[in-house]
């Protein structure tokens, strides 16, 4: 499985041995992790994805990504789905940061070339949900071009959905629905860094 790069960013994929690191909170070998990491959310996010293997097998390419920092290496936080897609072709994302990194835009570029893996890979729709309080992981959906469906009690709900076809496979003429998933440049795809 390879990572996905970013401008600043490298998205692993987490393995199910890299993941029970994470759960239990102390770094594998030849690891690097900035300070504070992993908090609740990616020991809740590992622990989601070694149940996930668990119950159906790996999910791969759709399961957890640890957000390593491309200038230095270090763990920051996670993203990934929820699980492979589903009948109608829709999978569901969630992502976290520590709290150093957050308010700079990793977030975002993070969910973005997730969307774009997401997208390219053939999902028609991802969705996912915010705390109604969670001002800033709504504006980091909205960054990355997903829109507001739906709010209930707790949660407002986003979700991105694309046509039939990439723009690549269109002659490189763009939807509304490409346009909404923001940046036409795909993440680079490149080999796992030795660990």
């Amino acid at each position: 499985m390879e990572a996905l790069v970013t401008t600043r960013l490298v998205l692993h994929p987490l393995t199910p041995a890299e993941a029970e690191y994470v759960v239990e909170g102390h770094p594998g070998p030849d690891a690097l992790w900035a300070p504070d990491y992993p908090n609740d959310g990616d020991r809740a996010g590992a622990r989601h994805f070694l149940e996930h293997c668990a119950d159906t097998g790996d999910p791969r390419p759709f399961g957890a990504y640890e957000i390593r920092l491309r200038e230095d290496g270090h763990a920051i936080g996670g993203v990934g789905f929820h699980g492979v897609p589903d009948d109608r072709g829709q999978v569901t994302i969630g992502y976290g940061l520590i709290p150093a990194m957050r308010g700079k835009g990793y977030a975002s570029e993070a969910l973005r070339a997730l969307l774009e893996f997401a997208r390219a890979a053939g999902v028609a729709s991802v969705k996912g949900d915010a705390d109604l309080d969670n001002a800033a992981s709504q504006h980091v959906m909205a960054a990355a071009g997903m829109r507001l469906v739906g709010e209930d009690d707790l949660l407002r709900h986003y979700r991105i959905d694309w046509t039939a076809g990439s723009a690549a496979e269109r002659g490189g003429r763009a939807t509304a629905a490409d346009e909404a998933a923001g940046p036409s440049s795909s993440p680079q795809v490149i080999a796992p860094r030795p660990s």
